[in-house]
């Protein structure tokens, strides 16, 4: 199957711009936001727009239901896809829905400043920040029984054939989301070192962390810690499964991508004999 990607950050007008794609690159399928489309109709899944919060969209655009994602794997099989176009906010993102999906590296990247003017641009990351509105790529009677209650506005694609001339390429649908509405959503450093402590923990040979810090970015999170060991444990094998359980614990809580997981053995310490008073709790010297 050929693969293609449409990357852009949130807001930035990948579903507005994507039967355009999909018609210039001839490919039969889109998934955008946990949907998949063929042409005018949604043949699989269900929309992350019509979660709640953020976090439970960015889970269902992910595909992080088994559910979810078997239902999209089934209908790309009974459909005999022979090309798909996936939607992301970055690399790591088209790429997790790929393998989730069995679909293997993607073929082909079209990153939104590839086709979209920096003016185009603006104005999309204009309406969402002020707006609050969503596109989603397929016509409104498509989402009712998705978004019931809630407002749709149909929005005609066209495309000019010359003077005068235009051809309709599609209709799609404008709608604002709950969370669109619901205020600023932010998750603290603090929230990340508790679950990578709470990752660290579970693994006997960590004895304390004394040092953390997360940076957050467009393509996801970095995190950085210098732990203190207990003797007798090989540190090469102690941290590569450490770094795996940390990423998959900020993964699972936050739906942030972890792009690194830094760790630096600072001390090694012997456990306490029973009954000798124990050291006092480590506290972390630097979060930010």
């Amino acid at each position: 199957m050929y693969v293609c990607a449409l990357v852009g950050a949130s807001g930035t007008g990948k579903s507005h711009r994507s039967l355009w794609v999909a018609k210039e690159h001839n490919i039969e399928f889109v998934i955008d936001d946990g949907l998949l489309i063929k042409g005018n109709s949604v043949l699989a899944g269900k929309s992350a727009k019509a979660e709640k919060t953020r976090v439970a969209a960015i889970k269902t655009a992910v595909l992080t239901e088994d559910a979810h994602a078997f239902e999209l794997r089934s209908a790309l099989k009974e459909n005999n896809a022979r090309s798909v176009l996936i939607l992301g906010t970055s690399d790591a993102m088209v790429q997790k829905i790929a393998a989730r999906l069995g679909l293997g590296e993607i073929d082909e990247t079209i990153y939104i400043q590839d086709i979209s003017s920096p003016y185009e641009i603006q104005q999309a990351l204009n309406t969402r920040r002020m707006e609050g509105k969503h596109v989603i790529p397929v016509p409104t009677m498509e989402l009712k029984k998705d978004f019931s209650g809630v407002m749709l506005d149909p929005l005609n694609i066209l495309r000019r054939r010359g003077a005068g001339s235009f051809e309709t390429m599609g209709e799609k649908s404008v709608i604002r989301p709950t969370y669109s509405y619901l205020g600023k959503f932010t998750i603290s450093d603090y929230t990340i070192y508790q679950l990578a402590e709470h990752a660290a923990k579970k693994n006997e040979a960590v004895a304390r962390i004394t040092r953390f810090r997360a940076d957050k970015a467009e393509d996801g999170i970095r995190v950085e810690m210098d732990i203190v060991l207990f003797y007798g444990y090989r540190i090469p094998e102690v941290f590569s499964g450490l770094r795996k359980e940390i990423a998959e614990e900020i993964e699972k809580y936050t739906s942030l991508n972890s792009v690194s997981v830094v760790l630096t053995a600072k001390n090694i310490t012997k456990r306490k004999a029973e009954g000798e008073a124990p050291e006092p709790a480590g506290a972390v010297k630097e979060a930010k």
